[in-house]
This record gives structure tokens, C-alpha cells and sequence, in this order.
């Protein structure tokens, strides 16, 4: 799960890291009184779920209230369009007013949890800034990394030897040493999956600030965390991953495809999308049903399917094995009878009760096509979509 930027630093102060000062506002006059408030040049930044702000133009700054009032009503209420979103962009509801800062030098800082040693990593770089994701491909040397024991903790060693690998002057290596220690309290009371300070910037003074924080949170420990949950802002996720999460479809991804895929198993749902990408196709999202055997999350999955308009054909690939194939098609079955479903239907089936499942679907009477295999169900998917093979009843082609 995301939270606005605003929302990270507020957590960020509430575990001793010092930000710059600021309110988040909705009107463009509110911005004019915090801007009076905070006095001199300000920075006005749209609070969105997606990097790349700056050189999509959702981050500007203005000197007087005035232009900080005019500023902000030409932010609010877009759409803004970064590398990090669709090409419809995502909306801007809401902006941060915070007090301009003097910055002498950039860094980087953040925390992640690397997955190949099963331990969170703390990451820093003398090089923060926009182009962090460049400097970390053409010169890796200059990330510099600390895994961290959970059972230990973040040890002061640690944070001097990526202090000084920062080149930061003596009097501020215990800063920015308190300052990593902070960050891991937060990334570990609060199960965060991604801690990131880019820029923490040096000011004019010498001194260490968070001027920019993203913080993400592990979903499954969010039960833990009922602060956090108010956090989340639905209309910055897309209208139908909210969807499939209300209808208890928790691994659904939106995609750019035309290729609707049901799928159980996230392995097998990865190599689904890869084999229908190489069969010619784009899939349109990334669909996990998961082991649990319940028809009634079959037919929402097909819900959301058919409320995508960019989805051309469906292709529905089961292998059970503690799935019930033959709840999955009665599943798809339900899904029929209650929708008037004219999308294209590709079926492969395979494992648990796969001869009841298949009984199940040619008794029926909808219309839909049969894979073979996953090789042969992924190409008839891409050709359904592109209107070059017809479902039939029974499924035979």
C-alpha cells in the first residue's frame, strides 16, 4: 500500500526525522495562507501516488501568496502524467505548500527488503536526486549498501561506515547516523516494504532534512496497522484494481493489453502473460485467483474482466491442483447466466476433477474456445482477440 508524500513525512517527523515545513491543502486559497504563513519562496508539490513529479511539472515554486494561489490552481484538479503512469495520468486532488529550502548537496537514502538474502537493505548514495535510477544503472559503484539482522537491529557501525562512504563532513556523521537509525524504526514498527529519503538534502546550515519521502507498506501485515489503512487514498488506484479488491480479488494488476487473464498461481499467471506476449499478444492484466475453491470469485473476476473496455478476449488457464477445476468452471458457468458476456472465452483446463470440469462446460451451452495446452490456449487467445477464430458451443474448433 502508498501513502501521499505528506502523509510519509508526517510519520517521518513522528520517528525524529527532521522535514521541511508545510501543510497539504485542497483549495488554492488555503495555499495562499499557508504561503503567508510559512512566509518568503515556497514549493508547491502535487500529491500523487508516482514518481517523476518534478519534470512532469507537478512540482513548482513561487515567491509571493499570490502566485502560490495561481500556482496551485493550475495543479489542482489535472491529471498529471509522469513516467510512472498511464498515459490518462493520475489525479491531482491535493498539494503541499512546504517552506523552500536552500540546498547545498543531494543525497539518497533508503530501505528496502532484499528478497535473495531475506533481510531489509539500507541503501545511501552521495548522488540522490531525480536521476537516481540512471546513476544506479551506469554506476552502481556509488550505491552503497548495509544489510540489516532484524534480530540485531540497525547498528551505529553501519550508519557511520555509509555516513562517511556519503562524504559528509565529521559533525555530521552522528546526525546522519540517528537519522538511518530513525528510518529503520519506522520501516520495522510500521512493516513497510519500501523507506525511501530522495533527496535528503544537506542545507545551506549543514543541516540533514527529508526533502522528499515515499514509504510503502506491506499488505498483508496491514491488518497490524489501522492507522495506515485510513492512509490510503482510492482515487490515486485504478478504478478497476479497487473494484477486484472489494470483490475479494486481491492479486489483480491492471495492464495496457487486450488479453483479459484468469489464471491460479502467480507463477503460472507470469508465465501466461509472458507466453501470450510471445504469441503476438498484450496481456490486460496480471490475475491471481488464488487455491481458495469458490465460483462466486470466478464470476468477479469476469466482472471486472468485462468492465474493462480494452479487453478484446478472455483466457482462462487452470491448473489444479488444490483448486477444484470443476468449481472454476462452474464458476465461468455462473459468470454466463449472469452477465451477457460476449467477449471471446479461452479455456484450458488441467488437474483436479479436470473431466468433471470439462462435463460442466460443454453441458452448458456457452460459447467459448478450448486450448489443448498452455501453448495452444495462449495463441487461440491472441487470435480471438484479434477476431480471427469464433467460440463455439461445446468449446470444439
Amino acid at each position: 500500500m502508498k501513502v501521499h508524500e505528506y502523509q510519509a513525512k508526517a510519520l517521518l517527523a513522528e520517528f525524529g526525522i527532521p522535514v521541511p515545513k508545510g501543510r497539504v491543502t485542497t483549495t488554492p486559497a488555503e495555499a495562499r495562507e499557508i504561503a503567508s504563513e510559512l512566509g518568503g519562496k515556497v514549493v508547491i508539490k502535487a500529491q500523487v501516488y508516482a514518481g517523476g513529479r518534478g519534470k512532469a511539472g507537478g512540482i513548482k515554486t513561487a515567491e509571493t501568496p499570490e502566485e502560490v494561489e495561481r500556482v496551485a490552481a493550475q495543479i489542482l484538479g489535472t491529471r498529471l502524467v509522469t513516467h510512472q503512469t498511464t498515459p490518462e495520468g493520475v489525479p491531482v486532488s491535493k498539494v503541499l505548500v512546504e517552506k523552500a529550502v536552500e540546498i547545498k548537496r543531494e543525497l539518497y537514502l533508503s530501505i528496502i527488503v532484499d528478497s535473495s538474502n531475506r533481510l531489509p537493505v539500507m541503501m545511501t548514495s552521495e548522488a540522490g536526486g531525480m536521476d537516481i535510477e540512471e546513476i544506479a544503472r551506469i554506476s552502481p559503484e556509488k550505491i552503497l549498501k548495509a544489510h540489516i539482522d532484524p534480530a540485531i537491529g540497525f547498528r551505529a557501525f553501519q550508519g557511520r561506515k555509509l555516513a562517511y562512504g556519503m562524504n559528509l563532513t565529521p559533525d555530521q556523521i552522528r546526525p546522519a547516523t540517528n537519522l538511518m537509525a530513525n528510518l529503520y524504526r519506522l520501516f520495522q514498527a510500521k512493516d513497510c516494504s519500501l523507506a525511501e529519503v530522495n533527496p535528503l538534502v544537506v542545507t545551506a546550515e549543514g543541516e540533514l532534512l527529508a526533502l522528499d519521502a515515499k514509504l510503502d507498506f506491506d499488505d498483508n501485515a496491514l491488518f497490524r496497522h489501522n492507522d495506515i489503512q485510513q492512509l490510503h487514498d482510492l482515487e490515486q488506484e485504478d478504478p478497476l484494481e479497487v473494484k477486484a479488491s472489494e470483490s475479494g480479488i486481491k492479486n489483480y494488476i491492471k495492464l495496457d493489453g487486450n488479453i483479459g487473464c484468469m489464471v491460479n498461481g502467480a507463477g503460472l499467471a507470469m508465465a501466461v502473460m509472458d507466453l501470450v506476449s510471445q504469441a503476438g499478444g498484450r496481456p490486460a492484466n496480471f490475475l491471481d485467483t488464488g487455491t481458495v475453491n469458490d465460483a462466486g470469485r470466478i464470476v468477479n473476476a469476469f466482472k471486472v474482466f468485462t468492465t474493462d473496455p480494452n479487453v478484446k478476449a478472455i483466457l482462462v488457464n487452470i491448473f489444479g491442483g488444490m483448486t477444484r477445476v470443476d468449481v472454476i468452471a462452474q464458476g465461468i458457468v455462473a459468470a454466463h447466466k449472469q452477465m451477457d458476456i460476449q467477449l471471446p472465452l479461452v479455456v484450458r483446463l488441467a488437474g483436479t476433477n479436470v473431466e468433471e470440469g470439462k462435463r460442466i462446460l460443454a453441458e452448458s451451452g456457452i460459447k467459448y474456445i478450448e486450448g489443448t495446452d498452455f501453448y495452444d490456449a495462449a495463441h487461440k487467445a491472441v487470435a480471438a482477440a484479434r477476431g480471427s477464430i469464433k467460440t463455439t458451443q461445446g468449446g470444439k474448433n
